[in-house]
C-alpha cells in the first residue's frame, strides 16, 4: 500500500492553468503513466501534481475537467476492460461532468445522453430508466452512474436497460454501496441534488443483473478485492460514517469481484479508500 507521505501529496488544492481540453480531446485509450509522481485523470488525460480535495469517491476533484474520484473510476471500467468502443452508439444517464466533457464524449463515441426530469443534470433526452423510450438494441454501451438508487421499480429498469443494449453490448452500472445487503432507507434519504434515495444497494444486485440476463462481474480496485479474499470482517483504520464497511466484508462474494485498478492505478488517480470504488460491468449475450 502506497506510503501515507505520498497520498498526502496528491490532494493539495491544484493551481495548474488548464485550457479547453474538450476542444481536441485525445483518445481515452492514450496509454497512461500510473505510478509516476503526481496524479492523471483518464478522462481529459490530465496530469499533475495533485488532484483537489479529500479522499474520498465524491471528491479528489481534475482541476481541467471536474471528475471526482468516482467519475475517473466509471470512466477508467470502461476504458480498461474494453480495448477501444470509439464510434460505438453510447448512452450515459444523468451525467454529473459539464459541457466540454459532453462535447468530448461526442467526439469520442455516437453519444446520446438523458436525464429522467431534466432538472439537475444537463442532457439531450429525457428518458426514464423504467420505461426507456427507445426501440430494443439501441445503443452498444450505456453507462449509469449513481441513478439505480433512486429508481423505485429495479427489476424493471434493468430489464430496459438489458432490453435497449445491442447484443454484445457492455452496461457500466455504478451506484453507492454503503452496506452489504440491498434494503430501502430507514428514513427518507436524498442526495445532493435533492433527489429521493429509494433503495441503498447491496452485493445481492450481482444476482438480480444475472436474472435479467447479464453475464456480470463486479468491478473493484486490487486492494478490496485482497482484502475481501483475505477473510477480513473490518477495515484496517478509520472509515468514513455513511459506509458499513463491515456488513460489506460480510457479504462480498469474492468470486464475483474483478480488480481493475493495482496499488499504483489506485493511487494515481485517488482511486481511495477502495471500500468506495464499486462498478458492475453487465454484458449482454452476442447474437
Amino acid at each position: 500500500m502506497a506510503s501515507f507521505a505520498r497520498l498526502r501529496r496528491l490532494l493539495p488544492t491544484s493551481r495548474t492553468s488548464v485550457g479547453d481540453w474538450a476542444a481536441t480531446p485525445p483518445s481515452p485509450w492514450t496509454p497512461a503513466r500510473h505510478g509516476a509522481s503526481g496524479v492523471h485523470c483518464p478522462i481529459c488525460q490530465w496530469s499533475g501534481p495533485a488532484f483537489s480535495g479529500t479522499f474520498h469517491s465524491e471528491s479528489a476533484v481534475c482541476p481541467q475537467c471536474g471528475a471526482i474520484a468516482r467519475d475517473r473510476f466509471l470512466f477508467w471500467c470502461m476504458v480498461a476492460r474494453n480495448p477501444s468502443l470509439t464510434g460505438r452508439r453510447l448512452l450515459e444517464t444523468s451525467p454529473r461532468l459539464g459541457e466540454p466533457y459532453r462535447r468530448a464524449m461526442s467526439r469520442w463515441f455516437d453519444y446520446t445522453c438523458s436525464d429522467y426530469d431534466l432538472g439537475a443534470h444537463r442532457a439531450t433526452v429525457q428518458l426514464d430508466l423504467q420505461n426507456i423510450d427507445r426501440p430494443a438494441a439501441s445503443f452498444d454501451v450505456i453507462l449509469t452512474p449513481h441513478v439505480l438508487e433512486h429508481v423505485p421499480d429495479t427489476d424493471r429498469a434493468l430489464g430496459e436497460l438489458h432490453r435497449v443494449l445491442a447484443p454484445g453490448g457492455v452496461v457500466y452500472l455504478q451506484v453507492p454501496v454503503l452496506q452489504g445487503v440491498t434494503a430501502p432507507p430507514s428514513t427518507p434519504e436524498y442526495h445532493g441534488d435533492h433527489t429521493l434515495v429509494f433503495w441503498r444497494f447491496g452485493f445481492d444486485l450481482t444476482a438480480r443483473l444475472r436474472q435479467v440476463g447479464f453475464t456480470t462481474t463486479l468491478l473493484c480496485t486490487q486492494q478490496w478485492r485482497d482484502v475481501a479474499a483475505g477473510g477480513a470482517t473490518s477495515w484496517q483504520g478509520a472509515t468514513s460514517g455513511e459506509f458499513d464497511v463491515s456488513s460489506m466484508l460480510a457479504h462480498v462474494v469474492v468470486d464475483d469481484l474483478t480488480p481493475v485498478a493495482d496499488e499504483a492505478q489506485a493511487t494515481t488517480m485517488a482511486l481511495l479508500p477502495a471500500y468506495q470504488f464499486f462498478t458492475w460491468e453487465c454484458r449482454k449475450a452476442a447474437a
